[in-house]
Parts: structure tokens; C-alpha cells; sequence
């Protein structure tokens, strides 16, 4: 297991699937965290159990950010470790762009998926850039395979996590350049356990059953092993991954979608 004794993160999207896996992996690891959602109730009991910090946040607020930050770093005396996994689906397909609602979803999901990221990035490197000792830190977003292979059933939620795979590189080559040692790179999962997909199960019987044939592996993820890629990426363990993607989709990427 990775050794974050001393770190401090922020783990968005905290109440429920990876964020709440990420939140008890990061502090089993030994991290200090502040995990954040809109779920207060959800976010809190989550924090309470592991003995993390709860805030709550809507991550498409760019000016409640900074204060998101100041608060982790008030808290425990720095910031080390950002993860960006806030995130929510629209449901509009591409044959519904003629539609003034699809424009409303579409809005809705790039603002939290995708300038919610960037507002997080941002606003972390800041705090990270003055920490203790010099400057120090490594942000995970997350992404999804939906960034390499779209869904035409959600091209908000695809182009939104299209878009934060190669923002994360623009982050990582951007800190790089100016000397900052702080990385940045993207976790993508495959198919996960999540609250979403519970969800849309009551709406698709049968829906986890067939997500879950995408992998070879015949199965869903647990979002715990998810997790422990986001506790790698965040450890001292890979210095020279920066820029870098992480999937963790049980070679769903890897096989000719025919076999």
C-alpha cells in the first residue's frame, strides 16, 4: 500500500462509488482528506465513518473553489493530493441536438465534468505551488472509457470526459514546464459499481448485467479498485508519471468490441 502519511487531499464527488472509496483508500493510506459532494448527508456520514473533513460543494461554482482549498489547507497546513471525481451523466444522444433541452443537459454536464475539473486543477495548484518545502502535489482526475470509445447515447457525458484526458496532459506539461513538481494524470475506469448505474438500472432491468459483459473479465469493477489506482497516482510512488492515464477497465479497451 502506498504510504500518504502527512498528505492532505480533497476528494470531490465524495458521498457515494469511487469518490467514497478514494476518500476511505486515501486515508487507510494514511492522507488527511477533505472530501466534498452536494449529498451532505451521504458526504457527511461517509467522512464521519472514516474520520475525514466534509464540505459541501457544487464544483461547478469556480468562485467556491478557492475557498474549498484554503479550507483543507487551514485545516492540516497544506495541500497535497487533488482528486477530481465529481462528475454526472446529461442522458441526451446525439439525435436529440435538435432539441433546446439537449443544449441544457449538454451545458449542465460540461460545467461540472469538465470546467469543474479545471477549476479544481486550478485552484489546487495554487496551494500546491506554496507548499511547505516548495512546491509539491499530484492531482487524479477522473475520466472514463467513454473518453476513448463515445457513447452516442450521452455525447455530453462522452465529449465531457474526452475532454479531461487531455486536459489532464495540458495541466501536467503546463506545471512541468514552469518547474512546478506537481503532476497530473487520469484514472479510467470501465464499467464500476456506482450509484449511477444502480440508478439507471431501476429505469433498464437487466442494464448492470449487460455493462458488465463489456470486459472480459465478465464483471463489474468495485470502485475500492479503482481507488487503488487513484492511491498510486497520488503517492510518491510514480514520480515520473505526469501526463499519464491509468485504465482500470479489465482489458474492456483491449478486445475488438466483435469478441
Amino acid at each position: 500500500m502506498p504510504d500518504l502519511s502527512g498528505k492532505v487531499a480533497i476528494v470531490t464527488g465524495c458521498a457515494s462509488g469511487i469518490g467514497a472509496a478514494a476518500v476511505r483508500r486515501l486515508r487507510a493510506d494514511g492522507a488527511a482528506v477533505l472530501g466534498t459532494d452536494l449529498d451532505a448527508a451521504a458526504g457527511e456520514a461517509l467522512c464521519g465513518e472514516v474520520g475525514a473533513e466534509f464540505a459541501v460543494q457544487d464544483v461547478s461554482d469556480r468562485a467556491l473553489w478557492p475557498q474549498i482549498v484554503a479550507r483543507a489547507v487551514a485545516a492540516f497546513g497544506r495541500l497535497d493530493i487533488l482528486v477530481n471525481n465529481a462528475g454526472m451523466v446529461s442522458g441526451a444522444g446525439i439525435g436529440d441536438l435538435d432539441d433546446e433541452a439537449m443544449f441544457a443537459a449538454w451545458d449542465r454536464v460540461l460545467a461540472v465534468n469538465l470546467s469543474g475539473t479545471m477549476a479544481g486543477c486550478r485552484a489546487a495548484i495554487a496551494a500546491m505551488r506554496d507548499n511547505p518545502g516548495g512546491s509539491k502535489g499530484a492531482i487524479v482526475n477522473i475520466a472514463s472509457t467513454t473518453a476513448m470509445a463515445p457513447l452516442p447515447t450521452d455525447v455530453g457525458y462522452s465529449a465531457s470526459k474526452g475532454a479531461v484526458r487531455v486536459l489532464s496532459k495540458s495541466v501536467a506539461t503546463w506545471c512541468a514546464q514552469r518547474g512546478l513538481n506537481i503532476r497530473c494524470n487520469t484514472v479510467i475506469p470501465g464499467a464500476t459499481m456506482t450509484g449511477i448505474l444502480e440508478a439507471a438500472e431501476v429505469q433498464t432491468p437487466g442494464l448492470i448485467a449487460a455493462v458488465a459483459k463489456t470486459s472480459p473479465l465478465n464483471r463489474l469493477a468495485d470502485p475500492s479498485e479503482t481507488a487503488a489506482a487513484i492511491a498510486f497516482l497520488a503517492s510518491d510512488e510514480c514520480p515520473f508519471m505526469t501526463g499519464a492515464e491509468m485504465l482500470v477497465d479489465g482489458a474492456m479497451m483491449a478486445i475488438h468490441p466483435g469478441f
